[in-house]
């Protein structure tokens, strides 16, 4: 039985354990933390159950296949809600005006295609257009890219690939804000079509036109909500895991990854393989945990340039030097009392200088904005269990540059002045421009959490809040990949490496090691247990 150990239980490391482990591999996970989720994470105050990570619950696809993958279903394992509205953009109002009236993006096409043409005579027919556009590149990016080792080169020659390729070529070398551009005027159009970059840790002007394949997620396809929250998400992974036969270990601080050399072949060219990992536990005592195989899902750059000897790196200081973060962000968890009616499930706050936004946090003399744009959940809407009766959980994300030195966040006010800061001016920004009056005097429950916060518990490059960048020249194939070039049994998932961040991409990249276990070199998707797939 193949020994393999897995280096963080966050969504990475939880989907790699489960697929491996059912794979037969006698599996177990050190996780530094004592609870599992990584960055998917929860907090627990006085009755509130706040998420700490992600909140929107896109690509039903990918997590469906995942689940089959395991012999279980997404409905045996979630219960999900579709959003109705989706979100509300709150527009910045005008100097010493009231709010303005927010824009609702209700569930379905139809819908939304009238909420488009009312903002802009004519745009409805473009979304139509654009959406069309959007599914077909993101059922190429299903079977093509996604879930691409890109270990074959004959896999990007398909016949599908290279019919698609002037359109194609057109996508990757035109940028996401352009392409929108050229279709519509409305600024709200063009932020809500322009946002998902942030998704993608980039902005808007830096991210390939390619990814207006996102609007297809929450326009077109519809925004679900898991029941219970993502950490509903992580039980069920890390049940399915243990399920499957894997170990989890917390408490367990992996502090390097453990190799050896050898002569190989006729030219005694030596040859270098992972021999286990060395780990302490909570009380500082050290071990030595044997592997055939290693999988780090912890943070690349932590993995790389601390865990590894330097002779052993692939990815060195000098390669992350020339890489771009994604963004940092100043996390503020509120309960309020009462009832919130003028904020649905999801709201977007976007601020009229959407491009000094980005330019201060992506720019060459970052800051935190002001305003800055900002979105906020209310998962009480639609779940009364993650806060008291005649409460509200809000959940608020100021994305910020990606900067440690910005600080730690703390409760009730108790964190790093600058993030205490941030949060105050926000929380009032939301209050003004959603029409919330005395907003601030109604929360009984306050905590922040801080880009520093993300670099000492998550080992976090910069404290970014995501990972590396979207951009075009870290995408796909251009992305870091899913084994070490330098050491053999070593290999690489979570949002740091291939295909990129989210949940859903998680999933995938633990599909992608199994891929390069088993020697897959498929472009698509790994058969489910009881299908026959064609090869692809």
């Amino acid at each position: 039985m193949t020994k393999t150990v897995v280096i963080g239980a966050g969504v990475g490391g939880l989907a790699t354990a489960a697929l491996l482990a059912r794979e037969g591999h006698d599996v177990v996970v050190l996780e530094r933390l004592d609870s599992v989720g990584g960055r998917v994470g929860v907090v627990e105050r006085n009755g509130f159950r706040f998420d700490t990570g992600p909140s929107w619950y896109l690509m039903p696809r990918v997590y469906d296949h995942f689940f089959a993958m395991l012999g279980t279903t997404t409905a045996e394992q979630l219960e999900l809600r579709t959003l109705d509205p989706a979100y509300a953009v709150f527009p910045e109002p005008d100097a010493d005006a009231g709010a303005r009236e927010p824009v609702t993006v209700p569930f379905g096409r139809d819908n939304v295609r009238a909420v488009f043409e009312a903002l802009e005579p004519g745009a409805g027919a473009r979304l139509d257009t654009y959406l069309d556009s959007a599914q077909s590149a993101t059922g190429l990016a299903e079977r093509r890219f996604l879930y691409n080792p890109f270990t074959r080169l004959r896999s990007l020659a398909s016949r599908e690939v290279i019919r698609s390729s002037p359109r194609l070529f057109g996508l990757l070398g035109t940028s996401l804000e352009s392409y929108v551009a050229r279709r519509f005027r409305h600024p709200v159009i063009r932020q809500i079509l322009g946002y998902p970059a942030v998704f993608l840790a980039t902005r808007p002007s830096d991210a390939p036109a390619l990814y207006h394949l996102m609007s297809a997620l929450d326009l077109d396809d519809g925004v679900l909500y898991p029941m219970g929250g993502f950490g509903a998400v992580v039980e069920a992974f890390a049940s399915l895991a243990t399920h499957q036969g894997a170990r989890i270990v917390t408490g367990a601080d992996v502090v390097r990854i453990d190799t050896s050399a050898e002569p190989r072949g006729a030219s005694g060219r030596m040859h270098t393989f992972v021999t286990g990992v060395t780990w302490h536990d909570r009380a500082g005592v050290e071990h030595f945990e044997s592997a055939d195989i290693v999988v780090s899902a912890a943070d690349l750059h932590h993995t790389e340039t601390r865990l590894l000897s330097e002779a052993d790196q692939t990815f060195n200081e000098a390669w992350w030097e020339r890489r771009v973060s994604g963004p940092g962000a100043v996390l503020v968890l509120l309960g309020v009392s009462g009832t919130l009616p003028e904020l649905p499930h999801h709201s977007l706050f976007f601020a009229k200088d959407w491009d000094a936004n980005f330019e201060d946090i992506f720019g060459d003399a970052p800051r935190v904005p002001d305003p800055p744009s900002v979105y906020v959940c209310k998962p009480s809407a639609t779940d009364p269990s993650v806060a008291p009766r005649d409460h509200e959980n809000l959940f608020v994300l100021i994305p910020v540059p990606a900067d440690p030195q910005l600080g730690k966040g703390g409760t009730e006010g108790g964190g790093d002045a600058r993030v205490e800061a941030i949060a105050d001016a926000v929380i009032d920004q939301i209050g003004r421009w959603a029409a919330i009056p005395g907003l601030r005097e109604r929360i009984v429950v306050r905590e922040t959490i801080g880009p520093r916060d993300f670099a000492e518990q998550f080992n976090s490059w910069h404290g970014g809040m995501l990972g590396p960048a979207h951009t075009l020249r870290q995408s796909a194939m251009f992305r870091a990949q899913n084994a070490s070039k330098r050491v053999e049994g070593l290999y690489f998932a979570g949002a740091t490496t291939a295909p990129g961040v989210g949940v859903p991409m998680c999933l995938i990249s633990a599909e992608l090691v199994l891929k390069r276990i088993r020697g897959n070199r498929t472009a698509g998707p790994l058969a489910e247990p009881g299908l026959v797939r064609a090869r692809s």
